[in-house]
This record gives C-alpha cells, structure tokens and sequence, in this order.
C-alpha cells in the first residue's frame, strides 16, 4: 500500500455509524474498530444486531449523533433515501457519508452534498451476512471512490485516509466511468458464472455424475455465483444500460468462437484463446511497486469541484489516481493536491492538467 504522503493528515479514529450490517458493512465495521473508531449499527433485521453485538462486530446499536463517519451499506436503489436521511439529521459541516454500492452514477447525481462521496469497495468474499465478516477483507483491494463537482478535497482527503486504514488501495473515477467500467469487469462476470451455474445445474438433472465432473476450471470460473443474490436485482436494474451492452458484446464474442468451431477453424480457435491468455497473464497484481508510480504536485484552492476537475482529467485520459492527498498551506485558503499515477502517465497527465489552468509538477517516488 501506498504510505501516507508527507504533510497531509491523518484521520483520527472517533465515532462512525454503518447502516448495512451485512458482509460488507460487518467488515468495515470491524475494519474501523480495529483502527480504534467507536461503531454504532443500523439494520432492518434486530437479530443481525444482536449477532453483530455478540460477534464484536459493533460497539452499540442505533443512531449515533456523535458521528463523524457514516458508511451505507445497503442495496444501491436504497442508498439515496438512507444518505439524504442522514445528512438531514447530522447537520454538522463535518460529516462525512460514503456508501459501498456497485452502481454510482445514479446515486452520486441525485445527491450534491459535500458532505457525501460515493464509494464502492471491490472486494467480497463466499461467506455470507455478519458471520462472514472479515477484519482483513479489504486489505489490497482497489476502493473506488466517485467524487463530484460538489465534493470538499478536506472530505475527500479525510475519506481516503480512512479507506487506507483498512488496507485498501483508492481509485478515483467519475461516475458514469465506475459504471461503465464495472459493469464489464464485475457485474458482466457475476452474470455468466450465474449463467453457467445454472446451465450446469440443469443438465445434472439428467445426468447425475455432471456436477462431479465439476473440478477446478469449472468452480473457479463460478466461484462468484455463490455470492449473495440479494443485491444484484438493484444493480442490474440501476446500471442496465452498461450491462446490456456489454452482455450484447459478449455474445457477438461468443458467436465469433461459435462460428470457428463450428467450421472446425483451429487457427481462429487458437487466436481467439491466445488473445486471452496473452491479456489475462497481462493483469496486474493487486500491489503496485512504487518504483513505477510518480506523484503530482497541484497547487489548488480549497473548495468544491476541485477534485472532480482533477479526477475528470484523470478520466479523460485513462489515468489511474493510485492516490490522494491535501497538503494544506500555512496561510491562506490555497493546498497541494497531491496525486499519485502510473510513473508513463505523469507527463500526459500533468501537460492536460496545465492545458486545463493548473500549475503541477511530477516526480517519482
């Protein structure tokens, strides 16, 4: 993980609120406990309370009005509600709300507040509710965060230094990004392991030996179907239109290999599956070796939209943000934002930063 850049503060544990006490909401309760944060939890169903109690999930129970930090941990057509509620109730300048959901554009759009930025954790696991709450479960995972023309950078520095608590890595991307780019690399996977899962699971009704043939490939390509199914009907309807298409590109993908199988066209087959294991050996690993990211430099004025300037020139160009920070100055309502990115992206970034009225500079960590 990326360590704290010089000068930018620290968040100081105090008292947090999660509303979602589920795997995700468990873990990050349990997440910020660790980090010494006082957690009360919100939840529909009283005996997922009591269990989270009696796993030490949570502190206490309910409201807090103590609160600095609320995290929603609830299926994506909720979020908006439970925000705007909890914003109207904590009237203080310096509540912070984020929520976990797999859609943003929706939310983040209907929701201009500086005290609210919206968050998605990739991140998950087979076990289900609180009982599967994991302390760890966020460590090295990428946390994207979705910032808008109305997000404070001292609420944004203050998230990012929270998320990075939990051993998390922050990607910063619009929403419409988030969406489009999660709906191929998440929400598309989840989809076709249900799909196959299913397929699989009806043809074992006539042949019972189907299913024990199911070894390695098979269970992890389906590994994800296993997860709760509760809050994809909301996340398929919320991002339906990125879902849709990309269902429809996979397809033309799959009549492509129809066609060459069907021909019996082994040198298509081949380039067709050589492309795939070209590019999925090309992945990248969780961790990113410092030597290859630089860090910009960008005087700025402290007020909102700052950070959606900077994340939307990001986005334009196809930047990865691998962090975030303000570094305030002495005197005056002017900071640094200071940015991490890939060590090749620097330059273009920093050139369209400037095309764009900034003064930056870059350099490798």
């Amino acid at each position: 993980m990326i360590s704290q850049t010089e000068g930018a503060d620290s968040e100081a544990p105090g008292r947090a609120i999660v509303i979602g006490i589920g795997l995700i909401g468990g873990s990050i309760a349990l997440g910020l406990r660790r980090q010494g944060w006082h957690v009360s939890g919100i939840d529909i169903d009283p005996a997922t309370l009591t269990e989270a109690i009696a796993l030490g999930v949570l502190d206490g129970i309910g409201d807090d009005p103590d609160a600095t930090l609320a995290l929603v941990c609830v299926p994506a057509a909720q979020v908006g509600e439970v925000v705007k509620g909890l914003l109207a109730s904590h009237p203080s300048a310096d509540f912070l709300v984020s929520d976990v959901a797999g859609v943003k554009s929706s939310i983040v759009d209907a929701i201009e507040d500086p005290r609210f930025i919206g968050g998605h954790p990739m991140a998950g696991s087979e076990q289900l509710g609180v009982s599967g709450a994991q302390v760890d479960l966020f460590l090295g995972a990428t946390w994207v965060l979705t910032p808008s023309a109305s997000t404070s950078p001292d609420q944004f520095s203050r998230l990012v230094s929270i998320i990075r608590s939990l051993g998390a890595q922050v990607l910063s991307l619009s929403g419409a990004d988030h969406d489009r780019l999660v709906a191929l690399v998440s929400h598309l996977p989840h989809l076709v392991a249900a799909s196959l899962m299913n397929e699989a699971s009806a043809a074992s009704e006539s042949d019972a030996a189907l299913l024990q043939l199911a070894a390695g490939g098979f269970r992890d390509m389906t590994r994800v179907a296993a997860g709760d199914p509760g809050i994809w009907p909301d996340v398929c309807i919320e991002n339906k239109a990125a879902i849709i298409e990309g269902l429809d590109e996979l397809r033309g993908r799959l009549d492509l290999l129809r066609t060459a199988i069907a021909s019996s066209d082994a040198s298509s087959i081949h380039s067709i599956l050589d492309r795939a294991s070209v590019a999925r050996r090309s992945l990248p690993g969780r961790a990113t070796d410092p030597k290859q990211l630089a860090q910009v430099r960008i005087p700025v004025p402290d007020r909102p939209g700052v950070i959606a300037e900077v994340t939307a020139t990001a986005s334009d160009l196809g930047v990865s943000l691998y962090d975030v920070e303000i570094a305030h100055s002495v005197e005056g309502d002017r900071g640094v934002l200071i940015v991490v990115v890939g060590i090749d992206e620097g330059p273009p970034y920093v050139e369209a930063l400037r095309s764009r009225g900034f003064q930056c500079s870059v350099s490798v960590l």
